[in-house]
Formats: structure tokens, C-alpha cells, sequence
């Protein structure tokens, strides 16, 4: 199994979503720059600095790369839906099968999975549950977790939880995307509560409105970004918050490095404020 940090509490991260033209040398300055030490690589092929078709060379160079920018934590940030019945089984499990050689290759800490139902109910929680409990019997101990994101058929951490309580495997987790579970009536204190025993991974953002999905600088907007840090610290978690900064689907919204500068704001008002607690 891998181990969190056990350094501070809480590192920092982004998603090359943020940056979507930037090439390996430019994600790994922009990492030294902001202080972040993880990086979550979107692989949505043909895009993204790696995918399943990246040779072992372009593999070793960007973790090289990244490496001595002072990253420790990646994460290949998939669009591969766990409960999407439009992809057969044998096809879902070979290109997780390329995502978990690809992650295995450059040392990732987890593979963000999507649930993706076209409808939610029992029968998307079962097909979630049967694809991810064969795939986690196939994980080594020591390699990538799955990781459930709260998103789209699944948006709360009630929806996650009750797919991962089934699946029952520790090689399976799950990513916290603060948007969704707000936007679905989910206080911040009940998703990290909920998710507390699957939580590997926190990404946070910012949005003008809970209709209004463009992204706003981190703290401008009206997602409760401030109450993420006491949730977080309430059941102990010890691992990164990621910015997911979605300048892919929005391309005239600000830099990902002035975000950076943002997010980094909202934490330093909030943080000190949490007992034993350092960034």
C-alpha cells in the first residue's frame, strides 16, 4: 500500500487541465514556481503530456523532469467511466489495463476514474462495483489506487461511498471534487465524514454559481472553499488538495498560475486558523 505524506498536513497539487498547451518543461516550472508537489496528469489521448501510447523514454523523462522540480505526488487523471455500460466489459478493462501499466511506470499514486452511469440507480452502483472489484483483485499492494471521483451520475460522496462500501478493497479510493458534492446539497463537513475511509485525493475549484459552471478565481466565487480545510482536518486527512483549474473547457478564463496564487490565498486565511495544522 502506498503511504501518505508525512510531512505536512496537506501538500498542494494541480491538474494539467489548467495548462493544456503547456509542454513537460513548463508544468515542471510552474510546480517549482507555486510550491506544488503534485501534479495530477490529465490523459485524455491524443492530448496530454502522457498517455497509454507514451513511449517508456517519454515516461521516464517527464517523471525525471517533474522529479527534480520538487514533485513527489502524480496522479494520471483518466476519463475511463466505471459504470458506463455503453463500454463492454473486456474493452473497459483493457484501457484500465493501459492506464495502470501507465501509472505503475511513473511511480502515480492513483488513477482518478469517473462513475459515468447514463443512469443512476442500482443497477450503475452494480456494474461499478463488479468492474472495480475485479480490477482491484488484479492491483498490486504496493501500486496505484483506483480512485471514484464524485462527479456526474454520482455527484455526492453518499453516491461514492456506496459503491466503494460494496467494492470493499483497499486498492480502491476516492477522489473528492468539492464542486460536484456542493452543487448536489452536500456540506463540506458530511462529503470528508462520508469519505473519510476511501479519501486519497481532494481537488478544489471555484465557480460563479451553482448553475454557472465557468471557473472564477478560487475565492471570488460561491463555492464554500473556506469550510474545505476544517472538514478536511476533522477526520485527519493527511494528503493533497489539487486544483483543478478547467481552462481546457474554458479557454478564456484566467492562468492557471494567477489561480494558483488564489487558491493559495483562500488556504492561508483558513489554515492558520486550524490547530496544528502547516502547509
Amino acid at each position: 500500500m502506498l503511504d501518505l505524506p508525512a510531512g505536512p498536513r496537506w501538500e498542494t497539487a494541480f491538474s494539467t487541465l489548467g495548462c493544456p498547451e503547456a509542454d513537460a518543461a513548463e508544468v515542471a516550472e510552474l510546480a517549482r514556481s507555486s510550491g506544488c508537489t503534485g501534479v495530477e496528469l490529465r490523459c485524455a489521448p491524443p492530448e496530454g503530456l502522457l498517455t497509454p501510447e507514451s513511449t517508456a523514454a517519454e515516461r521516464s523523462r517527464l517523471v525525471a523532469r517533474l522529479g527534480r522540480a520538487g514533485v513527489r505526488g502524480l496522479w494520471v487523471s483518466s476519463y475511463l467511466r466505471a459504470a458506463d455500460v455503453s463500454t463492454g466489459d473486456e474493452e473497459w478493462t483493457a484501457q484500465l489495463d493501459a492506464l495502470v501499466r501507465l501509472a505503475t511506470d511513473i511511480g502515480a499514486l492513483g488513477i482518478r476514474l469517473f462513475p459515468g452511469a447514463r443512469q443512476p440507480g442500482p443497477l450503475a452502483d452494480a456494474v461499478a462495483v463488479r468492474r472495480l472489484r475485479t480490477a482491484a483483485a488484479r492491483m498490486s499492494d504496493t501500486g496505484p489506487r483506483l480512485l471514484l471521483e464524485t462527479h456526474d451520475s454520482h455527484p455526492r460522496a453518499t453516491d461514492v461511498a456506496r459503491v466503494l462500501a460494496a467494492v470493499d478493497h483497499p486498492s480502491v479510493g476516492a477522489v473528492w471534487d468539492v464542486l460536484h458534492t456542493w452543487r448536489a446539497g452536500e456540506s463540506c463537513a458530511l462529503s470528508a465524514t462520508v469519505l473519510d475511509p476511501w479519501l486519497y485525493h481532494v481537488q478544489i475549484k471555484d465557480v460563479a454559481t451553482r448553475d454557472d459552471l465557468r471557473p472564477v478565481l478560487p475565492g471570488q466565487g460561491t463555492v464554500p472553499l473556506h469550510e474545505v480545510p476544517a472538514a478536511l482536518a476533522a477526520v485527519g486527512y493527511r494528503g493533497w488538495l489539487c486544483l483543478e483549474w478547467e481552462k481546457r473547457w474554458f479557454p478564456d478564463a484566467p492562468g492557471l498560475p494567477e489561480a494558483l496564487r488564489h487558491a493559495a490565498g483562500v488556504l492561508e486565511r483558513t489554515v492558520p486558523l486550524l490547530p496544528h495544522t502547516t502547509l
